[in-house]
């Protein structure tokens, strides 16, 4: 008589860690933030060849990040209640023919509506990567969610590499070979897509049950806490954003720097908040979210402020440490606040990286204004100051806290 070996129960499943499902995901994140990352990596190739102004600069940032930043929220507020497992790879077919008509865009209008493409397929990759993450974390929280969100700032490292070693010689028209990185994507989605569809059922019934103890709990400190983090998140992204957007200017007009020259920070600086944002998930396991969103923006501040002031070589080092440091909180801030709301797993994620691209994206337009008013170097010392805000962390809700709202 033969036996039957049982099916592992939901829960059981629920808590094993789906590493292989974490680092393709991860991948994939890699691909589309490449693509999206090079937007502001060409952005000293246009200045030159199209002639355009810090303020046209600007404005292609803001589009860029504001069509992601503005449909992230919706794209997951729509998926929490009827997720879409094949738009992943939708999503990305959007910012491969973005990137590839990018390349031949003949005007500053052109290049807007192929960028509004690219943040178009970033919108919908985000939340839904980011639940993809959630569902094959387990026990493993954070550390999911760093390897998740390392991808995407190893692929916004990569932009200015690639930019110093295609760009600078290819031109505009060398972004049709980053298409090769949108194909990958899409062809990985589809396999991801295959293994979301998979395990929904699992997911529905903890969702609902999340949503009931929410409705009982104190909505007055959840909307205070989500506020704080919109002031976090509006600190950070505005200092990434003068960073990755302007940085490379500053290198060539202060320190004599050529293009590929001034990449080699940018690059420099986003590897290393890519290696801050694998760490940051750890961490907070280990830790606790709250103080490792507290120690990586006040831990931030002699670096920010020193910058200005530095050597050449010197500035390679700050850079570093500020991107480690900084980068830190950006998986954490999420599963913060996935932990705050639990069942708004994609509205969560859409709020916190969809508003982190919106932060940028107006960042990107105001500073360019003020580069354009008061000048590159006042701009640069200013912004400096923006990690102090860090210091609202201390009135953040502490984790236990929020696992004892919802036992």
């Amino acid at each position: 008589m033969g036996t039957t070996v049982a099916a592992p129960k939901p829960d059981s499943i629920e808590k094993i860690t789906v590493y292989n499902i974490l680092f393709i995901i991860g991948l994939c994140h890699l691909l589309n933030d490449a693509l999206q990352a090079v937007i502001p990596a060409m952005f000293p190739i246009l200045e030159r060849s199209m002639g355009l102004t810090f303020t046209q600069l600007g404005l292609i940032s803001f589009t860029l990040n504001m069509v992601s930043s503005v449909m992230q929220p919706v794209v997951g507020l729509y998926t929490d209640k009827k997720p879409i497992p094949y738009a992943l790879p939708l999503g990305l077919t959007s910012s491969m023919l973005g990137m590839f008509f990018l390349a031949f865009a003949p005007s500053f209008e052109t290049i807007l509506l192929c960028v509004f493409f690219i943040g178009l397929g970033s919108a919908v990759f985000h939340p839904e990567g980011s639940r993809v993450a959630y569902m094959a974390a387990g026990n493993r929280r954070g550390l999911a969610q760093s390897i998740y969100q390392v991808g995407g700032n190893s692929g916004q490292a990569l932009a200015p590499l690639m930019t110093a070693l295609v760009l600078a010689k290819l031109g505009q028209g060398g972004a049709a070979w980053f298409t090769i990185f949108g194909g990958v994507a899409v062809a990985l989605l589809f396999y991801i897509a295959r293994w979301y569809s998979s395990r929904l059922v699992m997911y529905t019934p903890k969702k609902r049950k999340a949503e009931r103890q929410m409705n009982v709990e104190s909505k007055k400190a959840i909307k205070g806490a989500l506020l704080i983090i919109i002031f976090l998140i509006f600190a950070r992204s505005w200092y990434i954003s003068a960073i990755s957007n302007f940085y490379a200017f500053y290198t060539i007009q202060n320190y004599e720097a050529s293009i590929s020259e001034s990449q080699s920070y940018i690059f420099l600086f986003l590897l290393m908040g890519a290696v801050g944002t694998f760490l940051g998930g750890p961490l907070a396991d280990r830790f606790g979210k709250r103080n490792v969103i507290l120690f990586s923006m006040l831990g931030t501040v002699p670096f920010s402020l020193s910058l200005p002031y530095v050597s050449p070589l010197l500035a390679y080092v700050f850079l570093a440490l500020i991107g480690l440091v900084l980068m830190s909180s950006f998986s954490v801030t999420v599963v913060y606040a996935q932990e705050l709301v639990p069942g708004k797993i994609g509205t969560m994620s859409g709020l916190t990286v969809g508003l982190a691209f919106g932060m940028g994206a107006i960042g990107g337009v105001a500073l360019g204004f003020f580069i354009d008013k008061i000048g590159l170097n006042p701009t640069i010392i200013s912004v400096g100051f923006l990690p102090i805000l860090g210091f609202l962390t201390f009135l953040l809700p502490k984790d236990e806290r929020i696992q004892e709202w919802y036992k």
